[in-house]
């Protein structure tokens, strides 16, 4: 699965594609990991910037809470953030329990 909840916070596995015409979920990449593609290019952290941006809103999380486990310069990343009410919603509504 591509997401864990523990201790009331979410791990988030992500397979990111910069460079996208607009910021959205895809398909579940693998087995693992979700797909994200980005609206920004991978330069300066500017694709990353975007990502915190996109999960903030969709999740209605603080964008300082939303932090990098793993993978800050990878296309496969694990970021975590709080467990919110959006976010349980998200997954019941796309079948990903």
């Amino acid at each position: 699965m591509f997401y864990e909840i523990k201790e009331e916070r979410v791990s988030l596995r992500i397979k990111a594609q910069p460079n996208a015409s607009r910021s959205e979920f895809c398909e579940v990449y693998g087995e693992d990991a979700i797909k994200i593609r980005i609206k920004a290019p991978a330069v300066e952290g500017a694709a990353n910037k975007e990502l915190v941006k996109f999960l903030s809103k969709c999740f209605k999380v603080p964008k300082g809470d939303i932090i990098f486990k793993t993978g800050q310069s990878s296309k496969i990343k694990i970021i975590e953030f709080p467990l919110t009410e959006k976010f349980s919603t998200w997954i019941e509504e796309n079948g990903y329990r």
